[in-house]
């Protein structure tokens, strides 16, 4: 079968969150519907960006209900599973599965222990059982010291795991990734800062948290690569880093505090972020608008 399933910009979408710590529900379709008609592929939904692992088993189950009913079939939707707890992670494979999903994904245990490659073989077998959708399992810096390739090559005798999101920005390893199985293997990149650089050495698209801020200039950077506008790419990403840098000078450590606030000067609701996460005060938000716009990514 074709593993290579997902391909293109797709976003890690941030969770509305009220201060309550409650999903927002009526903030996830406006967005979609805006990076859509930019030009995305899809969305990963409750990671890293959806601060998935931070939220109870039901909010997350609330945004990806959302998501997918917005999305209503245009674009791709995968749905971030991990968990620290095994079954929570089968019962959200499952709830993604019966909401609609088009594939799943998980951090390695070993995001928060140290697992074995046996293990994590067993881990990412059992959490792939669960459902029938393509499952994407995640490299991550955390994880640098496994022989991911050794792992992956054995992952992919599983049916329905066909890839990986490597976001160790180490592309060498990301291209030996892509020679596994004949390169019939889905390989995501994971870095937003140098998605030219994955894209280069094989990658079959990128998902990141700030294509939310800047979703028509990373699907141009996309299309500028395939079009083999070498150039045309790599001055998108020079544009797409100058507002990168802003977001991470002015996230002080979560760039994740920084998407929601230039979304909201955007237009979109997104709240603050998981608790103990600051607020920002207005003069820092006057500082962080000020700084978006000296570089183009708002008016």
């Amino acid at each position: 079968m074709d593993k290579v399933l997902f391909r293109g910009a797709m976003a890690a979408l941030p969770t509305p969150l009220d201060g309550n710590g409650q999903v927002i529900v009526e903030s996830v379709a406006p967005l979609i519907e805006h990076l859509l008609a930019s030009g995305l592929s899809g969305f990963y939904v409750t990671g890293g960006t959806g601060e998935g692992v931070a939220l109870p088993a039901a909010e997350r189950a609330k945004m990806v209900e959302a998501a997918i009913k917005a999305n209503a079939g245009r674009g791709k939707i995968v749905v971030h599973i991990g968990s620290i707890e095994p079954k929570e992670a089968i019962w959200l494979a499952k709830q993604a599965a019966d909401a609609g999903a088009d594939g799943v994904s998980a951090v390695p245990p070993d995001y928060y222990f140290r697992y074995n490659e046996n293990e994590m073989v067993a881990y990412y077998t059992k959490l792939a059982g669960a459902t029938k959708l393509p499952f994407l399992i995640y490299a991550i810096p955390k994880t640098a010291s496994m022989d991911m390739c050794g792992l992956m090559k054995r992952l992919l005798e599983v049916p329905n795991i066909i890839g990986a999101k490597d976001t160790r920005a180490n592309y060498y390893e990301l291209w030996k990734l892509k020679q596994l199985n004949n390169g019939n293997v889905n390989v995501i990149n994971g870095p937003d800062e140098s998605l030219i650089c994955g894209l280069t050495m094989g990658a079959d698209g990128g998902i990141g948290s700030t294509y939310n801020v800047m979703p028509a200039w990373f699907a141009k950077l996309y299309e500028f690569f395939q079009a083999g506008d070498f150039e045309g790419a790599r001055a998108m990403q020079t544009k797409i880093n100058r507002g990168i840098a802003v977001l991470l000078e002015h996230g002080r450590g979560n760039v994740i505090r920084s998407v929601k606030m230039a979304l909201e000067f955007q237009g979109f609701k997104y709240g603050p972020c998981v608790f103990p996460s600051f607020e920002y005060n207005e003069a820092e938000k006057a500082a962080l608008k000020k700084a978006l716009q000296e570089v183009g990514v708002i008016d």
